[in-house]
């Protein structure tokens, strides 16, 4: 344990912000998910010198984030690897006022590497299934959710601002619960680490759907500054169960105002507009 201590120093303040999560942590320091308070402190600690010092990110629209209650942050996947997730991770821990843990629903294959399970699930994040996702939503808790799935990480750099097919399963789950979408956009994951290929065959060998290929051979980012767009919440009208073209209509809605977010994200990035003219 004190050699755990002396790698991963606790930040004070993310220690601080820590304790202010709306999370019911018992004397134990566990919440009711197996979120352990020690090891989430520790780990974003460790995370929050690569969000402040590493990467640069521009945060956007954060008030559109409800403070409390029940959520779903719905964004584009971009970056070969999930950098974005860390990001929007960052933004919602170290920046948001009050604090606030997105638990990320995680694809399964992430569960196939040693340890990663017990970590990933003592620190919030959890494999996205129908059901501990609404566990989650009906303990009011806010979900951070990639429809592009792997598809998304997959997007060369050339293509790393466009949309593939967004997947249904939320919106169900957000009409079901009776739960606002947020809709966000991640710009500059195509520039961190810009993806040449996909090696999918290798990838299969390792338990993975593929490995990126980057311009200089490795998959270390460079540093980097990204633009987090959040958007006005979005509330659909429904009990989940609805015909499938009338669900598709409504994920082509939010999908349709990803696409501004990143196009407003861009304009930034280029410098072709100012904070002041978003529109979000």
């Amino acid at each position: 344990a004190q050699v755990l201590d002396n790698l991963l120093p606790i930040d004070p303040e993310v220690a601080a912000r820590v304790e202010a999560l709306d999370l019911q942590f018992n004397k134990f320091g566990v919440d009711p998910f197996g979120i352990d308070k020690d090891e989430l402190t520790r780990s974003v600690s460790a995370f929050a010198w690569i969000y402040r010092f590493y990467f640069k990110v521009d945060v956007y629209g954060l008030e559109n984030v409800p403070s409390r209650g029940r959520a779903v942050l719905i964004g584009n996947h971009s970056g070969g690897v999930a950098i974005d997730a860390m990001m929007v991770m960052g933004s919602m821990l170290l920046d948001a006022s009050p604090p606030r843990l997105p638990h990320g629903m995680i694809d399964k294959f992430i569960h196939e590497f040693p340890g990663a399970s017990q970590f990933m699930a003592r620190t919030g994040q959890f494999t996205g299934n129908p059901d501990q996702a609404k566990r989650l939503l009906r303990a009011e808790r806010l979900l951070l959710v990639f429809p592009e799935g792997a598809r998304g990480t997959a997007k060369l750099a050339k293509d790393a601002d466009s949309l593939v097919d967004f997947g249904t399963g939320f919106m169900r789950l957000a009409l079901e619960t009776k739960t606002p979408i947020v809709p966000f956009a991640f710009v500059g994951g195509g520039e961190a680490l810009p993806t040449v290929a996909n090696l999918r065959r290798l990838g299969r060998l390792f338990g993975v759907p593929y490995i990126p290929v980057t311009k200089w051979g490795v998959l270390i980012p460079k540093p980097t500054r990204f633009q987090l767009l959040y958007g006005k919440p979005m509330m659909f009208e429904g009990s989940g169960h609805e015909r499938d073209e009338v669900v598709h209509g409504m994920v082509a809605q939010v999908k349709e105002r990803i696409r501004d977010l990143i196009q407003q994200g861009r304009a930034l990035r280029e410098k072709k507009i100012s904070e002041e003219d978003l529109v979000l």
